[in-house]
């Protein structure tokens, strides 16, 4: 007979105590295992085009365009359609990317190495806000700034982590925006200032050209997001550490491709458990509603997977001006998943709720017998590509999928 329990302390105690160090900056073919020349990574489980929502499109389209694949969007979509670029979630390949999260072979990605384990993760670089790929839009300005970062910026984080010779840890760098107000998910304005603060005495020291190194500075400086990306993938590495335990409930995976909502299972190997995407209830900027949104996008709930994000929202009060609500409400939010979570973080805590831990390891078993499912901080995407983020708010997974997991669970342990 397994011992549920057990297996979950194992799969939990994995995650927290994984160190994901962020070592370099590279295109995604010379480190993504597997990536294969006309290969798309995208956010959320598995997906065919013809299901794929408006910003998941557009942002594929966009990839074709920047790889040289595509002169247009007509030829893109030829070639999609055709059969001659083949889509595959980021999940597949160690990788996040936050909304389309769509990943080409030249994009220069985060290689982030849990010390602790031995596994990588890896994300693609963050646009900062208004017209960007990740929302869909491919303008020849969205283009342009793709192609700084990939040929300017990139190259210049890589020989700066090169430089520093141990990189920057990611989970400390975590530890401490959570007690400076942020909750790792959708605000991120204290860890990405502390993660160009210990960029910059490096980016000085491997650029001669002083111009090009206030440009990046600037760049991340001014991008609220920064350090979202290289987060994601930190998480990514943590919740990797707790799969594949046998009799685990513990849940690895949670994303969104704009369609699916979908999650994975520590004792179900890789089967994905999908249901239909909601639409995030928040607050949207002047000129949209909730008739404008697309059903949540991203991997960006990797973060409430590892324990932060909406499930820190105890450290993050101010949030509440950007998704609606009280402070309350965020104090409220935390407490409520400590009720399906079945340990807390050693390392991330809470100064509100008197250092304690933030709640983590969500554990289908209890999603079920309570009816509470995870709750996520989310930025909503406008259902049309190109138009970007119309607003920002909460959402959750629906049942079913913890259901059906919690069924497949049971004919593979307990029959």
């Amino acid at each position: 007979m397994i011992d549920i329990d057990q297996a979950n302390a194992t799969a939990v105690e994995r995650m927290m105590s994984a160190r994901p160090i962020l070592r370099k900056v590279a295109p995604a073919r010379e480190v993504i295992p597997g990536l294969r020349d006309r290969q798309l990574l995208h956010a959320g489980p598995p997906i065919t085009w013809e299901r794929a929502s408006g910003p998941l499109r557009g942002a594929i389209i966009g990839a074709c365009i920047f790889e040289g694949w595509a002169a247009g969007a007509a030829e893109a979509e030829a070639l999609i359609t055709s059969g001659q670029i083949e889509l595959a979630p980021c999940h597949h390949y160690g990788a996040v990317g936050p909304m389309a999260g769509v990943t080409s072979p030249s994009m220069q990605v985060y290689v982030v190495e849990n010390v602790t384990h031995g596994n990588l993760a890896f994300s693609n670089l963050n646009e900062g806000y208004g017209k960007v790929l990740r929302y869909g839009a491919y303008s020849e300005e969205v283009l342009a700034k793709l192609r700084w970062m990939n040929d300017v910026m990139g190259p210049i984080l890589a020989a700066a982590l090169d430089h520093s010779g141990e990189g920057i840890d990611i989970r400390a760098l975590l530890s401490e925006s959570l007690h400076m107000g942020d909750e790792g998910h959708n605000r991120n304005k204290a860890g990405s200032i502390l993660y160009t603060a210990r960029l910059a005495p490096l980016i000085v020291q491997v650029v001669d050209d002083k111009q090009t190194a206030a440009e990046v500075l600037k760049f991340l400086g001014d991008n609220a997001l920064s350090v979202l990306n290289p987060v994601m993938a930190a998480c990514k590495a943590m919740a990797d550490a707790g799969h594949g335990v046998e009799g685990s409930t513990i849940m690895t995976t949670m994303a969104r491709n704009g369609t699916d909502l979908g999650i994975r299972v520590s004792g179900l190997g890789d089967r994905w458990f999908t249901g239909p995407a909601q639409v995030p209830d928040g607050l949207y900027f002047p000129g949209f509603t909730s008739s404008d949104a697309n059903p949540d996008i991203g991997d960006s709930t990797i973060t409430e997977t590892a324990g932060i994000g909406a499930f820190a929202m105890a450290s993050a009060p101010a949030i509440v001006t950007f998704i609606s609500g009280t402070p309350q409400d965020a104090m409220n939010a935390t407490r409520e998943m400590y009720e399906i979570t079945v340990a807390e973080h050693k390392q991330f805590t809470i100064p509100a709720l008197g250092f304690r831990g933030t709640p983590t390891g969500v554990d289908i078993r209890k999603v079920v017998e309570l009816g509470i499912t995870p709750r996520i901080n989310t930025g909503i995407a406008h259902r049309e590509a190109g138009i970007g983020q119309v607003g920002a708010g909460l959402v959750r997974p629906p049942m079913s999928v913890f259901e059906e997991a919690l069924v497949a669970f049971a004919e593979k342990y307990l029959d």
